[in-house]
């Protein structure tokens, strides 16, 4: 499995995940469950992590978080050891706990993001498929083969799940529990509630109209697949400043793609001087090829994805890439069109 690529800044916020080797339970009693939440406090106190929410499943676990002194790395390997050691020593167990590395995703701190992403965490409990909401039926659902709106039972099935589950911090920011010391509530309520209102109330009716109406899933449900959430900006920075980092077995590729390749497509037609669609079936102009090089050393795509994008076959766009590296060491013009074509995206020559 290749390393994801790290971007822990101080204030950042991130959505942590980590999963039980080949889907190995990590919780199995409510005492597992208490220890946990208590190496939680832990990780608030030691590291001055600021903790938005969390949410404990059987065999992995998600938090929101906050990290003001950007040290994400050492408190979740605090975190993962010290329970590894404790799990292992009270179930008589040897061995990884964890499935690898934790994953984090940087969110986006301005806009919604933030709250979307505590929404995904909190809705977590709710994805079972006792309750309708398994893989196959969100699937399902959105070819139109389920119904829409989910049957009264399954509302209050949904609502008494969500609320009865005590391993996560929806209860407090609902108003059902006071929320203990270090999870922060107050950032998120006030983003949800407007002056006046109660933030308890108003977060409540925010998730719980989410599960009558069905539970949404949204952008949000490839948050343990994403790379980073936010906007184009926010991610546009952050991978320049991520793929500094690159190096062997990594997730480099995943960054790369966040560069799109239409960008690329525009950019080209930019310094060609005409639409994409007028050169692209040009034969031997260097347009097309020079943007199908882009996109394979810029935007991480496949010969294969690229081909889709010029109507030919992955041989030819491995064919064009060749070319086109060959010629940009001889033709100046080209150099210089490339050069210029890395401008208009924000990307630097290397």
């Amino acid at each position: 499995m290749p390393r994801h690529l790290r971007h822990h800044r101080p204030g950042g916020w991130y959505h942590i995940t980590t999963r039980g080797l080949g889907r190995r339970t990590l919780f199995h009693t409510d005492r597992d469950r208490e220890h946990f939440v208590e190496l939680l406090e832990g990780l608030v106190e030691r590291y001055r992590i600021i903790l938005h929410a969390y949410v404990l499943m059987g065999n992995h676990y998600h938090l929101l978080i906050e990290a003001p002194e950007g040290d994400v790395s050492r408190a979740l390997q605090w975190l993962n050891t010290s329970y590894s050691v404790w799990h292992n020593i009270k179930h008589n167990c040897a061995g990884a706990l964890f499935q690898s590395r934790f994953k984090s995703v940087p969110i986006d701190n301005e806009g919604s993001w933030a709250m979307e992403c505590s929404l995904y965490v909190h809705l977590n409990p709710l994805r079972v498929k006792a309750l309708g909401q398994g893989k196959d039926d969100r699937a399902r659902e959105k070819l139109g083969l389920l119904p829409a709106e989910p049957s009264d039972e399954q509302v209050l099935n949904r609502l008494e799940k969500l609320r009865a589950h005590s391993w996560s911090s929806y209860p407090a920011y609902a108003g059902y529990v006071e929320p203990p010391f270090w999870l922060t509530c107050a950032e998120l309520w006030k983003r949800c509630a407007g002056k006046g209102k109660d933030p308890k109330k108003e977060y409540r009716d925010w998730i719980e109209d989410y599960i009558r109406q069905g539970v949404v899933e949204g952008a949000f449900a490839k948050l343990s697949t994403a790379v980073a959430i936010g906007s184009a900006e926010f991610i546009a920075k952050l991978r320049k400043q991520v793929l500094k980092c690159k190096g062997e077995n990594t997730n480099e590729r995943d960054w790369r793609r966040l560069l799109p390749f239409p960008e690329v497509m525009a950019a080209v037609a930019a310094v060609r001087g005409e639409p994409w669609e007028s050169f692209v079936n040009r034969y031997g102009d260097w347009g097309r090829d020079l943007a199908l090089y882009i996109g394979r050393v810029r935007c991480g795509l496949t010969l294969k994805e690229l081909g889709g994008y010029a109507d030919i076959s992955a041989a030819s766009v491995s064919q064009a890439a060749i070319l086109i590296r060959k010629m940009l060491a001889e033709d100046k013009a080209l150099a210089k069109a490339y050069s210029k074509t890395l401008r208009i995206l924000g990307e630097k020559k290397t």
